[in-house]
This record gives structure tokens, sequence and C-alpha cells, in this order.
């Protein structure tokens, strides 16, 4: 009997180490934008840790910050957009070579173009214009032909649209209104909203069609906000910040930043499943292949990654503060964390294991790092 368990508990750990030579024979490439140095960064992560492949300048203000806020890469491969976020008034969105970095296409969008996301087959880029100026009105999505770089749709929404993201088969896209309370659903073949849902605790509920304006006017309307903010007592408002689907689609998951939950809304029944504890002010969300969520604390600088049962695993602290964005390895081994920093620091990305649930390395970029996102992983020949 000792000798069987002896024998089993070798193989265990020779699994274990080959599997860490495995990764460590594996070089992993992430893009990242910096909003306040107007840069993006590709970063190389492998054996020898994480350095700055290069790094290219974005916008054409001269004088004043254009603020690259979100990147999303194409499916292909061959392209990453880049959403810069300040304009005169409006914003854009710029495609870029993620072989040499060329400009090959840009887009005039709404107000604060933000989080973006790119539909499976890559031929449509889907835009929230986040619109943080001014009163808090309804905003929209943009839909853009990747192609040309043509908007063929802008779809109103809500007060200020986060969180863009699609299904596995890319029928719905969704997106929440931080100002707003709600998650948005918009039909990808129609190019509407066909449902949208209340998060408010205790005022949840389904409904068709396009959302109600609220703006509740909570925490994350604060100029200093973005989710920054501790809600007052009693507040049982969400502030959600992000949306993320299941990898079978069959459920929604939003990040409510008021509320440190993360809320799950069954989307065939339009009802909510349930309220999961989270990290303070939690953010942004992200998903691995076999379903883990990933989710940064936005108040608590740190990243929590939970199971499939979605009992939290790990809570762990990042570097630098003011944690916003992940992007998962397509191999499922890393998550790659964007954190902003606070004044004058750069902005890092740090690199979290996710076998050990450890982050095991970090590397500086530009000041405000935000927008992740996962291009490319090469075995070391």
């Amino acid at each position: 009997m000792f000798s069987w368990r002896v024998t089993v508990c070798a193989s265990v750990l020779l699994l274990i180490i080959a599997g860490a030579l495995w990764a460590q024979d594996r070089t992993y490439y992430i893009f990242v934008a910096s909003e306040a140095a107007d840069k993006t960064a590709l970063v190389r992560f492998g054996s020898k840790g994480a350095t700055v492949d290069r790094e290219v300048t974005t916008g054409i203000m001269p004088l004043d910050i254009d603020g690259p806020h979100g990147l999303a890469i194409s499916r292909d491969g061959k392209f990453y957009y880049v959403s810069i976020a300040h304009g005169q008034p409006n914003g854009s969105v710029w495609k870029y070579s993620t072989k040499d970095d060329a400009v090959l296409g840009r887009v005039l969008l709404g107000m604060f173009p933000a989080t973006m996301d790119v539909s499976p087959d890559g031929d449509f880029l889907y835009v929230a214009n986040f619109n943080l100026h001014g009163d808090m009105v309804p905003s929209s999505v943009s839909v853009v032909t990747t192609d040309d770089m043509t908007e063929i749709a802008r779809i109103p929404t809500c007060a200020m649209p986060h969180g863009s993201r699609l299904n596995a088969d890319g029928s719905r896209h969704y997106s929440v209104c931080m100002m707003d309370e709600q998650l948005v659903e918009i039909d990808t073949g129609t190019l509407k909203v066909s449902r949208h849902f209340i998060l408010t605790k205790g005022k949840e509920a389904g409904m068709a069609g396009p959302p109600m304006h609220t703006a509740h006017g909570g925490p994350a309307a604060s100029s200093t906000g973005h989710g920054n903010e501790t809600p007052k007592p009693g507040d049982v408002s969400c502030s959600p910040t992000w949306a993320q689907p299941s990898r079978t689609s069959a459920t929604v998951f939003v990040a409510c930043n008021a509320s440190s939950e993360i809320v799950e809304i069954d989307v065939k029944e339009w009802k909510l499943v349930r309220r999961i504890p989270a990290g303070p002010g939690v953010y942004n969300l992200g998903m691995t292949s076999d379903g883990r969520l990933i989710a940064t604390n936005r108040r608590d600088a740190s990243v929590s990654v939970f199971d499939q049962t979605r009992k939290e695993l790990v809570r762990i602290p990042t570097k630098r503060k003011v944690v916003h964005g992940i992007a998962v390895s397509s191999d499922d081994r890393y998550a790659f964390i964007s954190v902003e920093g606070i004044a004058a620091e750069p902005g890092t990305v740090e690199v979290l294991d996710l076998q050990t649930l450890k982050i095991i390395a970090s590397i500086d970029v530009g000041q405000q790092a935000g927008g992740i996102d996962f291009w490319k992983v090469e075995d070391v020949r």
C-alpha cells in the first residue's frame, strides 16, 4: 500500500513539473493600452519573465491626451483595434497591424469609445460609447465593419455603457449601464436591443425591449470614479461595470461595482440566478475555457479567481492600485492583469499563474494601463 501511494505521489509530482516546464518553454504575447501615456505596448512573457517587446504612440492630438482606452485583437491575430476615448468632441477606433503596428484604418464614433469586442466571424467590432461627459444621458453601442472600418449602426442603449462582450456564437451582445443599473442585450441579427435587466438589489427584473433611463447617480458618477468610490451606507445600487457571458452562453455574469457582488443571470429565463459575494469594487471579469471566473477588484487593489461553482479560491493583492482589465491566455495557463497605477506611477501588467494562483511577474508600461487583450502563444524551439 505504501509503495502504491509513493508511486502515485511521484507521478503527480512529475506531471506538475512537466506542466511547469512546458509553460516555461512557451512565450506569450499581450497588447495593452495606456490611456494617460497615449501608448500601446506589446508585452512578452516567457521563461525569462515579462518584457516590453515594443511600444507605439497612438492618437493625433499633439497638445492633449488622446486617451487609448479599450483594446481588442482580431480573431485571426493579424490586427488589433484601439479605442481613442478623447476626441473633439467624439472619439474613434484605430486599426493596427499586429506585425508592425502600421495604421490600417480608423473610424469616428460616439463620445468616449471604451470597451470593445470582435464578433466570432471577425467581421464586426462592437464598441461601447461610454460618454462620461456632461449630463448623464443615454449613449450607445457602435457596430463597425472590421474590413473597411465603417460604422454601420449606432444602437441607443443607456447612460455610460461599458463591458462590451459577445456570447459564444456571436448572436447576442451584452453591455451594462453604469448609471442606469441595467444589463442590455442586443440581437446582432437585427442590430437592435432585444432585452434589458434591472440589477438593483431587491428590484431585479428582466424585461423585453430597450432600457429606460434612470441615472441613479451612484458611486460611479464621481469625477474620480470609474468604480473607485465607496458606496454610501444603505446604497443598494449595483453600478455595473462589466458583462461576461459564460462559455456556454447559458448565463451572463455582471460585475456590480457598488455592491461588490457578481450577479448571475439566466439567459433563457432572463431571471436572476444568484448574487455572488466578490471583492471590494469588483470591476472587470474574465473567464477561462473551463469556466473559472476571474475578477479585478477596483477598491481593493486585488484579483480574485472563482471556481466553476463560483467559490472564491483566492484573492491576490496587485503591485499597484486601480486594477483594471483581464486577458486570459488561449491555453488557460495565465491571466494578464492591467493595473493603472496612481498619480505619476507607471501602469503595470501583472501575470497571474492560474495553476499556482500566484502573481509571478509584472512589467511597467505607460501610465493608466487599461485595455488589454491576449494575442498569441508560441512554443520555444
